[in-house]
């Protein structure tokens, strides 16, 4: 019941601090009151974050999921949630070792050759020790934690209540959100998380995906040690793309780095169908290697987050892009209408706030140059889209395609940070010349 008290205590700490920002707005000025309720869900989010942080599992990834939600979640709390992802203090080994064991039907040291007991990291739902096998191979192994799958029915149950609550009361106008979609897209995710079986299979057909690209390394999975609650891969020693300074001392060029990010990108979302959707520094490495400053190869890891889109939603999403270039009003509502992501009643608002949204776009050199973009050009997009979804009552992208677009959207960014002078629209768009002539 731990939990369950804990959340109560934080959503009456929350709505009391929104009611005391409504009543001091009453007699203010439009600005202010508006700031002040700004203010007012910086701070609750900052406390729903500490909380969803240190319950983890389901209630951690509920934040994770509510992050990737603009159209639904104030932009102040999808910003304080995005610190979900960063790494939280693990369990010691003595709690995860009945895990690992009960998984692999033997003791830990007959399993493992030497199993360090302190962590790699810990995150929301597993944390990853280095290892060694019986023939001295280096392996990383993800270890799921203990009360995960036992307490999920009921943390689901929780989550489903607050998160309906929260929902209704943001809920804009007479558009409502249909919550059992929402909901349902969240615990599906979540159940795909929390298979490791299914990570591994993920992370297998990805490598031979990419196999092609000799600048391109993910992890070999170890079968005969992986399981629904552990997984075990090939550990490579590495360096974070992000860490300039470690990058230099290896003669490393971060530009080189982000050309090949770009390009097993590209190849994943416009050609594959599969791809790696966590795409931010924690899961992207180069590989310590003697050559690295001549020949840099990247490192992906963590693919419990991955998405496989369906051939009818490809189909949709290139008449979107065919409709988009035409600035084809009319042609675009249509295919939001196929994808079920406008509400009954709600076209005409959205038809107008998609024309808005274009006549902005060719206010800031058309869709005529969205093949040529530089990438502060494809994040301006992004914002424009980002715009339409919080501001336009009765739109609701599927999760997959907003998971797709804030990948896409979190690779360009990593580009800009790392090495702006790099064109990753020109390494992506052969690939998504090809996703266009794809013929349906």
């Amino acid at each position: 019941m731990e939990p369950v008290f804990r959340i109560l205590i934080c959503s009456a700490v929350s709505a009391a601090i929104l009611a005391w920002a409504n009543l001091a707005g009453l007699f203010a000025p439009q600005p202010s009151r508006v700031a002040g309720r700004r203010r007012a869900l910086a701070r609750i989010a900052v406390r729903w974050v500490a909380l969803l942080g240190s319950l983890r599992g389901a209630y951690a990834k509920a934040g994770q999921f509510a992050a990737s939600r603009p159209d639904r979640v104030p932009e102040e709390i999808v910003a304080a949630l995005v610190a979900l992802r960063d790494r939280l203090p693990p369990l010691p080994l003595a709690e995860i070792r009945p895990v690992i064991e009960a998984a692999l039907e033997m003791p830990l040291e007959k399993a493992f050759a030497d199993f360090e007991h302190t962590p790699l990291g810990a995150a929301s739902i597993a944390q990853v020790h280095r290892a060694t096998l019986a023939d001295g191979t280096p392996v990383a192994v993800k270890v799921q934690y203990p009360w995960i799958q036992a307490s999920l029915d009921a943390d689901l149950a929780v989550i489903r209540t607050l998160a309906r609550t929260a929902l209704r009361r943001a809920a804009r106008g007479r558009w409502k959100l249909d919550f059992e979609r929402f909901f349902a897209e969240f615990a599906g995710g979540l159940a795909d998380e929390l298979d490791f079986e299914a990570e591994a299979r993920a992370a297998s057909e990805i490598a031979a995906n990419l196999s092609g690209d000799p600048a391109i390394q993910v992890p070999r999975v170890i079968a005969s040690h992986t399981r629904t609650r552990v997984l075990t891969m090939t550990y490579h020693p590495c360096t974070n793309i992000a860490d300039a300074d470690g990058l230099a001392d290896r003669g490393v060029s971060p530009s080189r780095v982000i050309e090949i990010v770009a390009r097993a990108y590209a190849k994943q979302m416009f050609q594959d169908g599969l791809f790696h959707a966590d795409p931010h520094p924690g899961n992207l490495f180069v590989l310590d290697e003697a050559d690295a400053s001549h020949n840099p190869r990247v490192l992906f890891v963590d693919f419990g987050l991955h998405r496989r889109l369906s051939p009818e939603l490809q189909k949709e999403m290139r008449q979107g892009i065919f409709a988009l270039m035409q600035r084809d009003v009319d042609l675009f509502v249509e295919r939001m209408n196929a994808l079920d992501m406008i509400a009954p009643g709600a076209e005409d608002g959205v038809r107008r706030a998609v024309s808005n949204m274009l006549d902005r776009i060719a206010g800031q050199g058309g869709t005529d140059a969205l093949m040529s973009a530089q990438g502060s050009q494809v994040l301006s997009l992004k914002d424009e889209a980002k715009q339409l979804l919080q501001e336009t009552p009765g739109l609701q992208l599927p999760n997959d395609l907003l998971l797709y677009a804030k990948t896409l959207a979190y690779v360009f960014a990593l580009g800009e940070e790392i090495a702006p002078d790099v064109d990753l629209m020109k390494i992506s768009v052969p690939y998504l010349l090809q996703f266009l002539a794809v013929r349906d």
